[in-house]
């Protein structure tokens, strides 16, 4: 990964309108881009027919096409970038279902797709999904930090480095994060 100030300043760029920022920045953070998408494929289920190259330049159309937004720095951006992959993998998701049974939901239990180093069902990816843009309404910084962990991979140093908080805090966040989202599901499942 390049220098997180050429990143910083590449992302201040592209905040204040200048589009070759973006152009200039994409090569400097692909390979995480990369890293990124294939944590969140390797937990698909079996059987997924995205290639990580195919969701990096899905989320890519996601970034470029999103409004100007204000960016705080290279953990912003990883994080941002860490949810339009989620939303890549969802909008697959329920296209399948949608194919498969029609709309439905089907309620995941958060706890098991913690623990399994295994795939996700399509229906738990949507519920969680769900569950998670609850609590990004409630409390982003909690679900910036699940997104960040479940989906991007990141351990809690490295979140901690990336959100300027405290690594007991991320822990702590985590796992009142980690509790909500487990007992939405629950409900959900009823």
């Amino acid at each position: 990964m390049p220098e997180t100030g050429e990143v910083t300043l590449l992302l201040q760029r592209w905040s204040s309108g200048d589009a070759a920022a973006l152009e200039q920045l994409l090569p400097l953070v692909y390979g995480e881009l990369q890293r990124l998408a294939g944590y969140h494929l390797r937990r698909e289920r079996v059987g997924q027919t995205l290639q990580t190259t195919a969701v990096v330049h899905e989320a890519y159309l996601k970034l470029a096409g999103q409004q100007a937004k204000e960016w705080k720095n290279r953990g912003h951006f990883l994080a941002v970038c860490s949810q339009l992959l989620r939303q890549v993998l969802v909008d697959q998701a329920r296209m399948r279902q949608a194919a498969k049974r029609g709309p439905g939901s089907v309620g995941g239990d958060f706890e098991v797709a913690i623990a399994s180093a295994g795939t996700t069902t399509d229906g738990e990816l949507l519920a969680l999904n769900q569950a998670l843009a609850e609590l990004a309404r409630l409390d982003p910084l909690k679900a910036q930090i699940v997104d960040l962990k479940y989906f991007g991979g990141f351990n809690v140093e490295e979140i901690a480095q990336l959100l300027s908080i405290s690594t007991p805090t991320v822990k702590r966040y985590w796992a009142m994060a980690k509790a909500w989202l487990f007992q939405q599901l629950r409900e959900g499942r009823r």
